[in-house]
């Protein structure tokens, strides 16, 4: 693999109306449950972190969610190690690597990860908004909305809190973001789905390339296949494209677009940055 440049790309200057009116919609402020959570647990990260929110503040009430990426094992790991049991959301867009679908199977065994839930996008949205599958070329934030938000909106909910394997020196977006935070429930647009808030936790946030690498080398881990080929971040098959050489981590993803989320971590915090 080709060494990168591992610095933030420069923040987008534009979105689409979707995530205009999400960020927009998601005003900040501040939560007695989400000061008592940080107060309690802020210092910690890793599987410290992760063995609090799992066992002693939402047992039975978490879930991880995880796209079998580059660097999903690390995180996929950890929780093995404490609740193999702990539901894994993997947003099955349709439109994936058929190998992530092989790692995703690959890791489930080696892991002996036992509630991996597909989660897909909804016939109805897929009649009313891409109906011939080519969104993602004349619309991609629609296109994420349909097959990456909306699903994983309804998986969630159930649940109280989410776990993510974002890292702050992924992109300029997550550059400021804490290892727990708090966000309201976006909702799918039925009545009444958009009510309440929902933590998620970032167990991950302050790791570097070199710590993830070392993880994985360390416990011997299988690697997504692709990453030999310098697909180092990886989504949807028709918006990833390998990195050149220099080019820096998320150089892959959305190419030629004002885009470097696919939305589903967007909408602004209940307290703190937005994400």
């Amino acid at each position: 693999m080709t060494a990168i440049d591992l610095r933030k790309r420069p923040g987008k200057a534009a979105m689409s109306e979707d995530r205009a009116a999400i960020m927009d919609n998601a005003s900040a402020i501040v939560s007695p449950a989400l000061h008592r959570l940080r107060q309690a647990h802020g210092g910690l990260g890793g599987v410290e972190l992760l063995d609090a929110v799992i066992r002693t503040e939402f047992p039975g009430r978490i879930a991880v969610v995880s796209s079998f990426g580059a660097e999903s094992a690390v995180l996929l790991h950890m929780v093995a190690q404490i609740d193999p049991a702990t539901p894994v959301i993997f947003l099955n867009t349709g439109k994936l690597f058929g190998e992530t679908l092989r790692y995703r199977d690959r890791l489930q065994e080696k892991l002996g990860l036992t509630d991996i839930r597909a989660a897909g996008p909804h016939p109805a949205d897929l009649a009313a908004r891409d109906p011939n599958g080519g969104l993602w070329n004349t619309d991609p934030d629609g296109c994420c909305h349909v097959r990456k938000v909306l699903p994983l909106e309804r998986a969630l909910k159930h649940f109280d809190a989410s776990i993510t394997g974002r890292k702050r020196f992924q992109t300029s977006a997550r550059a400021a973001m804490e290892t727990i935070e708090e966000e309201r429930v976006r909702g799918t647009g039925e009545p009444g789905s958009a009510t309440g808030t929902r933590f998620k936790i970032n167990p991950l946030a302050d790791w570097t390339q070199e710590d993830l690498e070392a993880y994985i080398d360390n416990y011997k881990l299988p690697r997504h296949p692709l990453v030999k080929d310098n697909y180092l971040s990886i989504g949807c098959m028709p918006c990833t494209e390998r990195v050149p050489e220099g080019g820096s981590y998320r150089d892959g993803r959305w190419v030629g677009r004002d885009k470097d989320e696919c939305g589903i971590h967007l909408p602004a915090n209940v307290h703190g940055d937005g994400i």
